[in-house]
């Protein structure tokens, strides 16, 4: 039984990448929200984006403000990763494309785009920095949740035009 005693108080390296590991599970849980990239616009997108962020609701259809990982004023979400938004993002290049669907909500036009396995992704149009804006698939059919973001985004990101 002694030696026993002794194993348990010896210490226990674990190594670099083993402690890395354990660090990086204790960092998740089932409650994170979504970590997302965050993107790196031109200093002028970046203050339009820096303003829109401030002027942005704290509800979007239903669904109370959550921001995603990491922390940056580039991003911000609504749910738990049911609709994320992102400024400066680059000029998608599907608005090259004469089919490209597109609406308006509130007077801000939008592309949109349908990727593989997810919700749609809007992305502004004729405005000084791009915002886009992503749904789960459980607003696959309803863009309206689009219009919530209308009026900070025309009193904070110029149109182009």
């Amino acid at each position: 039984m002694t030696s026993f005693r002794r194993r348990l108080r010896r210490p226990v390296f674990l190594g670099p990448s083993a402690a890395v590991l354990l660090l990086a599970a204790a960092g998740c849980s089932a409650t994170d929200s979504a970590s997302i990239v965050v993107p790196t616009p031109a200093p002028e997108a970046a203050a339009y984006c820096r303003a829109l962020h401030k002027e942005l609701p704290k509800t979007v259809a239903g669904q109370e403000r959550n921001d995603p990982g990491p922390q940056s004023e580039l991003t911000a979400g609504w749910g738990d990763g049911a609709i994320v938004l992102r400024c400066g993002v680059d000029r998608p290049a599907k608005m090259d494309d004469p089919m490209a669907k597109a609406t308006d909500a509130n007077g801000v036009n939008w592309l949109l785009e349908q990727p593989e396995d997810a919700g749609p992704r809007f992305t502004t149009t004729y405005r000084k920095a791009y915002v886009e804006v992503s749904f789960s698939t459980a607003y696959a059919h309803d863009a309206s949740p689009l219009a919530a973001f209308a009026a900070a985004i025309r009193k904070t990101v110029p149109s182009s035009l």
